[in-house]
């Protein structure tokens, strides 16, 4: 029976621990509040894994340490680096494989999908970080330390996903209400399924072919407009009535609450088409991204039940 650690206890940590413990390995999951899904092959650990001694020593014997942990939005630029150092130190240190969940920020402003071959060239500060992050984890693959991959996902659709469709489109859409995004309506943006994020980490965890490179997971190319409409019809709610939220409104939102200006960082991804080329990890592991309306059904099965 293989082994393995899970930080955090999102939406994409929950599915990664649920396949890998329904396939019949064993799962710790860690997180500050030691949430995480019943299944008796899980075993939910209250941890702060800034602690890297105590990290360590709950990886111990485990063969893959997957890095899922999400601090607040605002805060990446000074949490990351710190957590992240100790996530990967505690892999370097118990000798288990490194497998990070990563999004596209880190490629900042794009002409055409990026690959995984696109530069890193963010020009914020979260995409700077979250580059930074993913090159110190190559560094120590190659000098040895540890094997590492990253899995880069998009901007989530499904069950759990904290997005923003999920925050803001599904609920005032499932209302029947007008529906403001901070994002352009009829341009194609690429979105990740947390299945197929889940998936994918899974996948690349038991592929040799996987280690000392970055990974797109599957990703669904749609204008937020088509998706909205495809959740409408999962949810039985209305035509969605959808604007754009202007750059005044999402200013006057900052004044309430530090997430709402950070989007202006990732105006690039959200008011220009900003698409993914999936094509590695479909052709290497075979792997494809989910129906949306397959998602969407599953996403009202969940509200409902």
């Amino acid at each position: 029976m293989h082994s393995h650690v899970i930080v955090g206890r999102g939406a994409t940590a929950s599915a990664t621990a649920a396949l890998l413990a329904g396939s019949g390995d064993r799962v710790r999951m860690v997180s500050r509040s030691g949430a995480g899904p019943e299944h008796p092959n899980i075993e939910r650990i209250a941890l702060d894994a800034s602690d890297a001694d105590a990290l360590t020593a709950v990886a111990e014997g485990a063969e893959t340490l997957f890095n899922m942990a999400m601090p607040a939005y605002h805060t990446w630029p000074e949490t990351i680096p710190p957590l992240f150092g100790s996530i990967r130190s505690a892999a370097e240190r118990s000798g288990a494989n490194y497998v990070m969940l990563g999004n596209l920020y880190g490629y900042g402003p794009a002409d055409g999908p990026v690959t995984e071959q696109s530069p890193l060239a963010a020009t914020g500060p979260k995409g700077r970080v979250r580059a930074r992050m993913w090159r110190e984890a190559e560094e120590a693959h190659r000098a040895g330390r540890v094997r590492v991959t990253e899995v880069r996902a998009s901007q989530f659709i499904g069950p759990g996903a904290i997005s923003v469709f999920s925050l803001l489109a599904q609920p005032k859409i499932s209302a029947g209400q007008l529906a403001l995004l901070p994002q352009e309506l009829d341009l194609p943006h690429a979105y990740t399924a947390v299945g197929d994020a889940a998936a994918a980490a899974v996948a690349v965890a038991r592929d040799e072919r996987a280690w000392g490179r970055p990974w797109h997971a599957p990703s669904i190319t749609a204008t937020a407009r088509e998706l909205a409409g495809r959740f409408a019809a999962a949810a039985g709610a209305p035509e969605p009535r959808l604007a754009v939220m202007s750059d005044r409104e999402l200013t006057l939102l900052g004044l309430t609450d530090p997430f709402w200006p950070e989007l202006f960082e990732t105006y690039h991804m959200s008011h220009a088409a900003f698409t993914v080329d999936d094509s590695a990890i479909r052709d290497t592991f075979g792997l494809k991204a989910s129906d949306p309306d397959e998602v969407f059904a599953q996403v009202v099965h969940a509200a409902r039940a």
